[in-house]
């Protein structure tokens, strides 16, 4: 019996190889695959392109041991059913023979601090592959095009209410606070400055997030997780960060920059979007308060994967002091972008 209590792995990923990958999908959905494997760039998942012997075309999305319970990852693959019987454009996940959309599998890797064996567990799902390019809005009828797809999806999001999903909160965001430091990533020195202008943020959030409702929302939608097909529909992808909270958090991802410097935009897809739902303008004024907590997640994410192979060819100066030193005011100047 282990006296150390839950045994961590630091860098998961670095047990998954391709001959596990290629394994795993073929034995849980019965294809056979070509020896072909590439991966996509894909900042907290593993998501990787494949082929089948007839020359079908798949992305086979490995999720972040420990990020979500197989409960919330089958409440995402649930949403994105919902919204496509909404006719929301989204990509399905493909069933296996028993109709299961989530799969497992199963590894033995040593512990973080101990040598001792502890099961791994890696929850995949496999998506058709769709075809396109990025979508880069140019014309007045595209941001309201954008605006419209948000809308859409919103439609779905605001029928229930998230079982296990996160809530874009005051208390959500705090937990990163608290992470960083109780991790003692942050050096002594920065300590203090980081603590005043999260707080202050935090507190503004508070009072600016006071009267609005939450909702269902995709969490991450940016044009990054749009395709503009051949035939030049928009389909929406990547629901990974499926949470609850305001609306706008579906929305300011789109702008171009800050609010201030993206008006006519931001007019331009409110436009689209109240073609199908209402908007509480009132939500407008969290829009750089969620930029300064989207700046903190990634910080948070950054401290959860630098064990990663990898990480530090991609962030070769994390965690060092001329990091904190732009860290720390990025975060002041996004404080100023709050009215902090």
């Amino acid at each position: 019996m282990s006296n150390h209590g839950p045994i961590q792995i630091r860098a998961p990923f670095n047990c998954l190889t391709p001959e596990l990958v290629a394994d795993s999908i073929e034995e849980a959905f019965g294809i056979r695959l070509e020896n072909l494997i590439y991966p996509f760039p894909s900042y907290i998942n593993r998501v990787y392109g494949l082929q089948d012997v007839q020359g079908r075309e798949y992305v086979a999305k490995f999720y972040r041991p420990g990020r979500w319970s197989l409960e919330q990852i089958q409440e995402e693959h649930r949403f994105l059913s919902e919204l496509q019987r909404g006719e929301c454009p989204v990509v399905l996940p493909i069933p296996d023979r028993e109709g299961e959309t989530l799969q497992t599998l199963s590894l033995e890797a040593c512990g973080l601090d101990t040598q001792e064996t502890v099961e791994l567990t890696f929850y995949f799902a496999l998506f058709p592959k769709m075809n396109g390019r990025a979508f880069d809005p140019e014309s007045d009828e595209d941001w309201i095009r954008l605006g419209s797809l948000a809308g859409r999806i919103h439609v779905s999001g605001r029928k229930a209410q998230s079982g296990t999903r996160p809530k874009l909160s005051p208390v959500h965001f705090k937990g990163y606070v608290d992470q960083l430091i109780q991790q003692k990533l942050i050096p002594e020195d920065f300590i203090s400055d980081f603590m005043t202008v999260t707080g202050r943020a935090l507190e503004l959030f508070t009072s600016h997030s006071s009267t609005v409702a939450n909702i269902r929302l995709h969490g991450d939608f940016h044009r990054g997780n749009l395709i503009n097909t051949a035939d030049q529909n928009l389909i929406i992808i990547d629901f990974d960060d499926m949470s609850e909270g305001p609306a706008v958090q579906d929305l300011w991802l789109l702008l171009p920059e800050h609010r201030r410097n993206s008006k006519r935009e931001l007019e331009l897809i409110l436009e689209g979007y109240t073609e199908f739902v209402e908007f509480n303008r009132k939500e407008l004024d969290l829009i750089e308060d969620l930029r300064f907590f989207r700046m903190l997640h990634f910080l948070h994410w950054q401290s959860q994967q630098r064990f990663d192979r990898a990480f530090y060819q991609h962030f070769p100066d994390w965690g060092s002091h001329a990091f904190w030193v732009k860290c720390i005011e990025d975060l002041q100047d996004q404080l100023l972008e709050m009215g902090g």
